[in-house]
């Protein structure tokens, strides 16, 4: 192949016609990224350049790997191939730009490399057909929340011409033809380096960065701020988000609250976000001119977004900082408020005096232990729910006779225990759930114990992940706790009718903690058939009592509550019995199959319950 620069167009040699397109594509491109990095310089700082180890880990898996994409085989095979291809492609494409504008360097250009002409060539063919079915999935059969827009087009169509002029070159015997072709490729990747930071596709060359600075920690809280509505107020990593995004609809298709027809779209959100960022002065904030206060409301903070999301944005701590600024500012729900100034008077949700709090232990056959007087092995962290709600005092009952019979050393602080302030924090009072935090933990402090166990989720995350500086003592769920005595024989059962069952992971103990073997250990050992539902594991759908919604209004014309698509889905498996590991679970499923008519066929039931059911007689055999 004779060199493409050598010849001359209007008089001016081909190889400074090159220099004069990639100066003018770099320029664009410098300008764009220089006012990106302006705007993220002056948000809030935020340390993310810690444990560099996971964070490259966490790189290659999920951005060579592409990890979160192969959860759907045919659209994440197509995609991880256009990846590739545009790897390779970009690094060719850069040699060939070298050899380009300095013609005098003594190496060939890439497709002048047998073994390197070979690979362009197979990585053409491939990736054209990975782009026919982006094409179809984008076009014909798209999933909800995937948008036809024009920027997504154009995208396809300037991916498509880079591989074709490229194979162009690479399969013609014309010396005309691959000269004119070596150009087009120029020019197509020269434009469209310049046009990335302008479009929505600025995300491939952002998702990388928004993968290796990702959350290292599970349903991590935005450090304590007065919260955020205009631009500075955010940190730099939660206005990365926009840039970032791929707007591939994934958050909306596993958010709860768009799937139940409320207002909130994780992905509109981050849309607003990424305007925020690209705007040279914003006129508004995010809240209430780009998002309703309705929005951020609608979260239960379930973190199936993020889960979902391919290049790690964090949709929470947006929230959390929305919801931060709107309840400073009052702007919150009547019964919602009077949760928090329950929280604050009395200690719990309910609005009950703490002396009663026990008061479900007063029709048990012995005394549990007043952690604050006697030493225990393990101190049980009840919760509001378990101790207040009287759906629920059954099941609390049954998991204290449990802990009795397996001959567990384990107190309760009785009236000293405070509600964990999980969900206090998560509506946006930072404050309360201080105040909530330091009262538990001086009860603690006047206590001897080695662990800590409780039945509720949202607690068990707070205990686990938001009490302790330094050295803290082992928290473990109640189900973890059950599967060990289980295990030790510590718990005789008695075999019972072969029931099939199904299980639901709350958010806050599998996807916020990745506990999911040890509840259904418990129920395999009981004897159950599991049946799993089609979302299970970390995929599971949120029953939408998080993050406050268990205390607030449902929505304008929703369509049906989480609650009660959960419960179809349960019913669909097959499955006589909902099995649940979360105080809050019970309430919501219970209300939800009535609702759901599926009373007749589906039985929501507590763990604790079920072993306790199928507890051998002490004495026999």
């Amino acid at each position: 192949m004779s060199d493409p620069v050598r010849g001359a167009w209007l008089g001016v040699p081909g190889w400074l016609w090159l220099w004069g397109f990639t100066a003018a594509s770099l320029a664009l491109f410098a300008a764009r990224m220089a006012r990106y990095l302006k705007v993220l310089a002056a948000a809030r700082s935020e340390r993310r350049w810690d444990q560099w180890p996971r964070r490259l880990r966490l790189f290659v898996v999920n951005v060579f790997g592409q990890r979160r994409l192969l959860d759907e085989p045919l659209i994440g095979t197509a995609h991880l191939i256009i990846f590739w291809a545009f790897l390779i492609y970009a690094t060719t494409f850069g040699w060939a730009l070298l050899r380009g504008l300095f013609p005098f360097l003594p190496v060939p250009y890439p497709d002048g490399v047998a073994w390197i002409r070979a690979a362009l060539e197979v990585f053409a063919l491939i990736g054209l057909a990975a782009l026919a079915v982006a094409a179809l999935r984008r076009y014909v059969f798209p999933p909800p929340a995937l948008e036809r827009s024009r920027d997504a087009t154009l995208i396809l169509i300037l991916i498509a011409a880079v591989l074709i002029s490229s194979l162009v070159g690479i399969r013609t015997a014309s010396e005309v033809v691959r000269t004119r072709a070596w150009w087009t490729h120029m020019a197509v990747v020269l434009g469209f380096l310049a046009y990335l930071p302008y479009s929505k596709h600025m995300h491939l060359l952002a998702s990388p960065f928004g993968v290796f600075f990702g959350s290292l920690n599970p349903g991590w809280m935005p450090s304590p701020s007065d919260g955020a509505s205009q631009r500075e107020q955010f940190t730099w990593r939660q206005l990365f988000n926009g840039l970032a995004c791929a707007e591939c609809g994934r958050c909306d298709r596993a958010c709860p609250s768009v799937t139940s027809g409320m207002p909130l779209s994780p992905k509109a959100l981050i849309r607003q976000i990424r305007d925020l960022v690209r705007e040279a002065a914003p006129a508004a904030g995010l809240v209430p001119a780009r998002v309703t206060p309705a929005q951020i409301w609608a979260c239960a903070t379930c973190a199936a977004c993020s889960q979902v999301c391919p290049v790690f944005n964090e949709h929470l701590p947006v929230i959390i900082e929305a919801r931060r600024m709107l309840v400073a500012r009052g702007v919150i729900e009547a019964r919602l408020q009077e949760t928090l100034t329950n929280f604050a008077r009395y200690g719990n949700s309910f609005g009950t005096s703490p002396r009663s709090r026990a008061k479900w232990t007063q029709s048990l056959e012995f005394r549990i232990k007043d952690a604050r007087k006697e030493p225990i092995e393990y101190l049980w962290f009840v919760g509001d729910y378990a101790s207040f709600d009287p759906r629920l005092q059954a099941a609390t009952r049954a998991a204290a006779r449990l802990f009795q019979r397996a001959g567990l050393d384990f107190g309760i602080l009785y009236d000293a225990e405070q509600n964990s302030g999980n969900d206090a924090r998560r509506i946006g009072e930072e404050g309360l759930f201080e105040m909530l935090r330091e009262k538990n933990l001086t009860a603690f402090g006047k206590a001897a114990f080695k662990k800590i166990v409780t039945a509720d989720p949202h607690a068990y995350h707070a205990l686990k992940n938001e009490y302790f500086n330094g050295q803290r003592p082992p928290v473990l769920h109640s189900s973890e706790l059950l599967a060990d005595l289980l295990g030790q024989g510590r718990l005789p059962l008695n075999p019972g009718p072969e029931t099939t069952a199904t299980y639901h992971d709350p958010c806050y103990l599998g996807r916020y903690n990745n506990i999911y073997r040890p509840p259904r250990s418990v129920i395999e050992t009981l004897g159950l058939r599991l049946s799993e539902m089609p979302r299970s594991g970390p995929r599971s759908f949120c029953c939408g009592a998080g993050g406050g919604r268990i205390w607030m209004e449902d929505a304008p014309g929703l369509a049906q509550r989480p609650a009660e698509i959960r419960v179809r889905e349960a019913a669909q498996t097959g499955a006589s019995l909902l099995v649940v590991a979360c105080p809050k679970d019970l309430v919501m499923f219970q209300d939800a199959v009535k609702t759901a008519g599926l009373e007749d066929r589906l039985a929501v039931r507590d763990l604790a319950e079920l072993v306790e059911e199928r507890l051998r007689p002490e004495g026999s055999a």
